[in-house]
């Protein structure tokens, strides 16, 4: 192959590669970013889809120019030439895919050590799932327990989730904070699962929780509101629910001040 023949392929390989890296790099797959990690995770997000991009440019010039170059004229009914193969191909071809999966996986660790490590002032909360309900806890509510069937939060502050599992497999998912996580139910004699995660939530407004592992018939209607607030309003709510619950008048009420949503960029009850 002449060397302007491979200069126009690799040429069309670049530009392939720029434009869907260009269109796709530009679409905001798990929606607007809510937490201190998503930034992150969209980041790495945007890498492998430049990689994939590129080697999805080397396969269809490759197989386009095959296709052209060696297709078989008008009436040649004749057997193809023996071809015993080429070395250096198969080399390459074995070489920079392992390269980019190496990178991917070292890029990712990075990633991840990164938006796990753990705040002293974090605020832990209890997460427990059961077909098809969330429930929520937190245990160091001015030291006693406030219980809630949704997810109130104060931004800018690290939470750490313990997530527990009553029944089958479920998952935590809040597509703005970009945390996923799976809820595993720990056998009879108790189970070493992971069943930790860390987020940083630093935008107020309303969001869905969502199970994102399939859990059964009702697997659909499993999602719960979660309400990220400002610190002040959620220690005041904070506080309310603690009278409240210890006076036994039963669950939390709905919060009466506005903040804006994440979703519509309207205004939204969701915190006192």
């Amino acid at each position: 192959m002449a060397r302007a023949t491979y200069a126009r392929l690799f040429a069309l390989i670049a530009v392939l590669t720029a434009i869907m890296s260009v269109v796709f790099t530009q679409i905001h797959w798990d929606g607007p970013q809510g937490s201190t990690q998503r930034h992150d995770i969209d980041t790495l997000l945007n890498v492998m889809i430049v990689l994939s991009s590129f080697v999805f440019a080397v396969v269809i010039v490759a197989l386009g120019y095959c296709i052209w170059k060696f297709r078989a004229r008008p009436g040649d009914e004749s057997d193809g030439e023996p071809i015993h193969g080429n070395t250096r191909l198969e080399i390459a071809w074995t070489v920079i895919p392992t390269v980019i999966v190496l990178f991917g996986a070292v890029y990712s660790a990075i990633v991840l050590a990164n938006i796990e490590k753990k705040d002293p002032n974090r605020m832990v909360v209890d997460v427990t799932a059961q077909q098809f309900k969330w429930s929520f806890s937190y245990p160091e509510a001015n030291g006693k327990t406030v219980n809630s069937d949704e997810l109130y939060v104060p931004v800018n502050r690290q939470l750490e989730l313990h997530l527990t599992a009553i029944d089958v497999l479920h998952s935590f998912f809040v597509p703005e904070w970009g945390i996923k996580r799976d809820l595993v139910p720990a056998g009879p004699s108790g189970n070493h699962i992971d069943n930790t995660a860390v987020v940083t939530p630093d935008v107020v407004g309303d969001y869905t929780l969502e199970c994102t592992e399939l859990c059964g018939f009702g697997h659909a209607t499993m999602d719960a509101f979660v309400h990220v607030l400002p610190a002040d309003q959620f220690q005041a709510w904070l506080s309310k629910q603690e009278k409240e619950q210890a006076g036994g008048t039963g669950g939390p009420p709905v919060p009466q001040t506005t903040v804006p949503s994440s979703s519509s960029g309207t205004s939204s009850a969701s915190g006192t």
